[in-house]
Formats: structure tokens, sequence, C-alpha cells
């Protein structure tokens, strides 16, 4: 494989901005996505958990009522997402048939299925909407972009929880580089801010139930973090061959250079607290880029600010970097997204080439008390990255243990 690949657009919807400029502005200043949840199920319910990072635009708010009312709200925000980064790489003009779609989620079309349910118990199945199936299924999303687009290269689903839509960027980088496609479309959504979610979530004592302070809820790193905050939304990079971008004059984010998935085998919530998996697919991500770990700049973690998960992915990068890993600034972003679960992978991508291209590893909010822990080198502001070349890693992580990295170089 020789292709160098590059991100040439950008789109993002999650709690602290509607689109991609507005995110990283907001992520820059320290927003939190964390609110209280203003919905008659909480109460009903009896909720132990009152509050998320529900998307800051509703999907209504930009979708003509028409295309909305076919989608369900997961594939509402991707095809938000999805233009917005269409239009930044400056629809670009592909062949339908060199168009590819590498899209994910880690849950689908909850909210149709569940309310596709309630109307067949309370009103019959006559009632039951046709379109239910193709709005529920986890590859409604690609389906549906592949026919905005008029994607026919491929239009492929990954569904492996909160590793998703890293492994999607990853696959694209693949597809590109097999020559199966000149550009892809690459990202993830979800939309699972839901009663039945976030009762499972709490009662197996993942989120955090910092009710009374739903801002400061999601504390990465922190000896006070109770767990992580639920989130929405979507993020989608455009992805091209270097050789096709520059013929057209496009932009460049910067460079996909490689990825790594593995599996731990070891729990179906839980990470292996020896990291090895994990581990390996860092050095999965900087092998294929023909890169060594001293040469790693920025480090987005997956931290999600639960007790277990974040210590464990400090020992799985110590086992890489060894004590270079306490010199390595290091973003913790759900901090202020929340948990976008299978598209929090491809948003914390674009934070990362962001981060990259401005040389500037965001803050990670909510830092109270460090967990001894836990030593990475996070910071409520943001700190500055060198000049000169720069090479970056994204994290994500899995129920059924799975673990996904892709590494990022500056234009």
């Amino acid at each position: 494989m020789t292709k160098r690949i590059v991100v040439t657009g950008i789109g993002a919807s999650s709690a602290i901005g509607g689109t991609a400029p507005e995110n990283w502005s907001n992520l820059l200043a320290g927003m939190s996505g964390g609110r209280t949840l203003e919905h008659d199920w909480v109460e009903k319910y009896d909720l132990p958990v009152t509050f998320a990072a529900e998307a800051m635009v509703r999907p209504e708010e930009v979708l003509p009522r028409h295309e909305a009312k076919r989608l369900d709200p997961s594939a509402q925000f991707a095809v938000i997402a999805a233009r917005e980064a269409w239009e930044d790489a400056g629809s670009p003009e592909v062949a339908p048939e060199r168009l590819g779609i590498d899209f994910a989620t880690g849950i689908g079309g909850l909210w149709t299925l569940l309310d596709a349910w309630d109307t067949l118990r309370e009103r019959g199945p006559r009632r039951v909407m046709p379109l239910t199936v193709p709005m529920l299924m986890p590859n409604a999303a690609a389906g549906n972009l592949s026919l905005i687009f008029g994607a026919r290269a491929y239009a492929q689903t990954v569904v492996s929880a909160c590793a998703s839509s890293t492994e999607s960027v990853l696959s694209a980088y693949k597809h590109l580089q097999e020559g199966l496609a000149d550009v892809v479309i690459a990202g993830g959504a979800e939309s699972a801010i839901h009663p039945i979610t976030m009762a499972s979530f709490a009662s197996a004592q993942a989120l955090s139930r910092r009710n009374d302070d739903p801002a400061t809820a999601s504390r990465p790193g922190a000896i006070d973090r109770d767990g992580f905050v639920m989130g929405e939304g979507a993020a989608v990079m455009i992805l091209e061959t270097e050789e096709h971008a520059k013929a057209r004059g496009a932009k460049i984010y910067g460079y996909v250079v490689g990825g790594g998935v593995t599996a731990d085998s070891y729990h179906i919530t839980g990470n292996d607290p020896e990291g090895a998996g994990a581990a390996r697919a860092v050095e999965m991500a900087l092998q294929m880029a023909g890169r060594s770990a001293d040469e790693v700049t920025h480090i987005n973690a997956h931290a999600t600010s639960t007790p277990v998960g974040d210590p464990n992915e400090y020992v799985a990068l110590k086992r890489v970097f060894g004590d270079r890993l306490d010199e390595i600034p290091v973003s913790a972003t759900k901090a202020s997204t929340g948990h976008l679960l299978g598209g929090t992978g491809a948003l914390e991508g674009i934070f990362t080439l962001l981060a990259l291209r401005d040389r500037v590893a965001p803050p990670t909010i909510n830092m109270t008390t460090p967990d001894p822990a836990v030593p990475f080198r996070l910071s409520g502001t943001g700190q500055q990255l060198g000049s000169g070349d720069q090479l970056a890693i994204s994290n994500s992580f899995g129920f059924g243990g799975h673990n996904a990295v892709v590494a990022f170089a500056s234009a």
C-alpha cells in the first residue's frame, strides 16, 4: 500500500455544535454539552440519571419534514453531517462507481424500533409504518447516504459499539488504498438518548449520576469521576487519494496514515486491564504508518470518565510509549461532547485532525483532582503542539472488546 490518503471535508453535529467549525471553536472554549433532559419520559420512568449531552441543533431544524420522517434520528444526524462535509470538500466531481460509503453506528435505529413496538402493542399491526425496517436497520445511514450522493462503489456499515466510526475511517483508508474508490464518505452517527438505554447504562453503573451538575459530570482522568455522559450526533470525513484531491485543487486538512483493529477477548463490557489488545492496535497503526512511537506528538484518548476504563487505557498506552507517555499532550474530549457511542470515533478523529492543523491539543474540561492511576498529560487549557510534521493517534474502545486506533499526520 503506497497511496497517500487525505481528508478534504469535515462535518459534525454534537452537544457543543451543529457544524464542525462550531464544534471545534466551542471545544477550544471549554464548553460542556451536559444538560438536564427536558422530556416527560424522564419523570415517567423515574430514571436514576436525568441528564445527557443532547445535540445542540435538532435534526428537524435542519432537514425538510418530508425527508426527516423517513429517517431514524441517527440517520438524520448522518445526513446532516455528510452534507456539511461534502460541501466543505468542494462537492467533489467523481464518477458514481468511484464514490464509496464507509459508515458506522453502535446501535442504529433505536427510536424507530421501540416506537414501532409501542405502535404494534397499542394500535395493532396495521398501524406499523411500512418503512420501519428500512429505518431501524443499522445500515440505514449508509444506504441513504449512497442514495443521496449517488455512491455506487460500495456502501458498507461497521457496528462495533463505541469503536464503530473509528473503524469506518480505517475501512475507508483501506478501501482507497485498494483502489475500490477515489473518494469515500466516512463517519458514524448515533441517537440513543432514550429511556431504555439510559436505564440500562445506569443499571450497569456506567453513567455519571451527577444530576445536580450535568455540565461537570464527565471528568476523564479525575479521581472523582463516576461514569460517562450519554451523547448523540454524527461526524463525517471526506477521504480521498492525495492524487485525486490535488488534481481538483482541494484543500487538505491532513493525512490518514494508518490504523489498527484488535479484540480483547476478555469481557463483553470491560476492557482488558493489562491493555494488551489496545496496545497492539496502537502498534499496528504506527506500523502501518511507517512511524515510531517516538514520533507521536498528540493523543485523543478514548477516556470516557468511567472508574475502570480510564486507568486501563493508560496502562495500554504505557505499554507502547513507556515513560514518554507522560510527556505527550493528551485530550479527553468526551468531557465536552459526552459519549456519542458509535459516532464518537469519527468526531474525535476530526478533533485530532484540527489539533494538528492548529497546533493545539484541545482542553479537557472538568479536571478536579487528577487520579494518580491516570497520569495522562491532560490540561484544562489548550496545549500547544510543536512546529513541523505532527503525528497523532485517536483511540476508540467498545463493548465486545473492540479496539480501534487511527493515526493522522499534519498536512
